[in-house]
């Protein structure tokens, strides 16, 4: 079965073409460049820029895989959660070809894809299993029954891992996108040198906290300022980097320890860290525990992921009309559209 996916939800553009697992055909238009200019994505300049790119990258695709629209059988589609106008996009035009092509739609939560960007690099993953899905916007740990079945059993009450990495990145004075440059530096940097705070949620062991944690590095960055203190950010980024993995780590073998499996998938941008990718491998090694992680070019937004995860909804019967629309926030467990 090949679907023609789109992901819009951030400020990345991308289309793919994919058959069950394969990826035939995958581009993405990346926006950073412009948005370094901020510090950080500004909404209305992403959408717009989805609108300027979207066109062009499905003729791309199309044409990298040798494909018409004839020999696509379905279209999928990010419709949640992320920025509004970005979603309203890739919506928009995924339901314009889907009605004029006479195609079914199908309407795929953004971190499920996530998720299913480990079923490209893994060939032989199926679940169950643990997912744990850390990005900018979200810091989940999901039981993954089945394809299309999720419970999340521990979650962010307030800030993402990668928001605070970007946050703090950028306090320090790094470019955008922050949390990638701390990974950087921090490899150059001694990890011990800070002692950070690690913040438990009372009554909710599984659940995480990283707004402390970020308001403990920029009070340390503005004390040491104020004083006239000397500060050497490579310590810093690799104490921040070490004290967020040692928080996700936790958190997540606290979560197997509760379920009767023995497959731990990573996913969202900051499984790209080095870090946690490190030390995730090693402790699952000593545990015996199997570990999925995605190929680094599928950690970040790309439509390959959309298009796989959109095989399995249509497969479950899950399929959207010409009313579809878009959503900032949706649960992962019981989206609806």
């Amino acid at each position: 079965m090949r679907i023609l996916a789109f992901e819009s939800s951030c400020d990345d553009t991308a289309v793919a073409v994919t058959e069950g697992r394969r990826v035939i055909a995958s581009k993405t238009a990346s926006q950073v460049e412009e948005h370094i200019l901020y510090g950080g994505v500004v909404p209305e300049i992403a959408s717009r820029r989805h609108i300027e790119a979207i066109s062009n990258l499905y003729t791309t695709v199309m044409t990298e895989a040798n494909l018409t629209l004839d020999d696509i059988d379905a279209i999928a589609v990010t419709y949640a959660p992320g920025l509004i106008g970005s979603l309203l996009v890739g919506v928009g035009f995924a339901k314009g070809l889907a009605f004029a092509a006479n195609k079914p739609l199908i309407p795929v939560h953004h971190l499920r894809s996530h998720i299913a960007a480990n079923y490209i690099t893994g060939a032989d993953l199926k679940p169950p299993f643990l997912a744990l899905v850390v990005s900018g916007g979200h810091s989940h740990l999901v039981d993954v029954s089945d394809y299309t079945t999720f419970k999340v059993i521990g979650r962010t009450r307030d800030d993402a891992a990668g928001e605070c990495f970007d946050k703090t990145g950028r306090a320090m004075g790094l470019p955008y996108p922050g949390g990638v440059h701390l990974d950087k530096i921090a490899d150059n940097g001694d990890s011990s040198k800070y002692l950070l705070p690690k913040p438990h949620v009372e009554g909710n062991p599984l659940d995480f906290s990283f707004s402390g944690l970020k308001t403990a590095v920029i009070n340390l960055l503005h004390n040491a300022q104020q004083k006239g203190e000397e500060i050497i950010c490579e310590d810093v980024a690799a104490s921040v980097r070490k004290t967020v993995c040692d928080i996700l780590i936790d958190r997540t073998f606290k979560a197997l320890d509760t379920l009767p499996y023995k497959t731990l998938v990573i996913a969202g941008g900051v499984s790209a860290n080095s870090e946690l990718r490190r030390r995730m491998t090693e402790e699952c090694e000593k545990r015996g525990i199997d570990l999925y992680i995605p190929d680094l070019s599928l950690c970040g937004d790309n439509a390959a992921m959309v298009g796989v995860q959109g095989y399995y909804e249509y497969q479950s019967g899950k399929t959207a009309n010409a009313d579809l629309n878009a959503y900032a926030t949706m649960d992962i467990q019981n989206p609806v559209y």
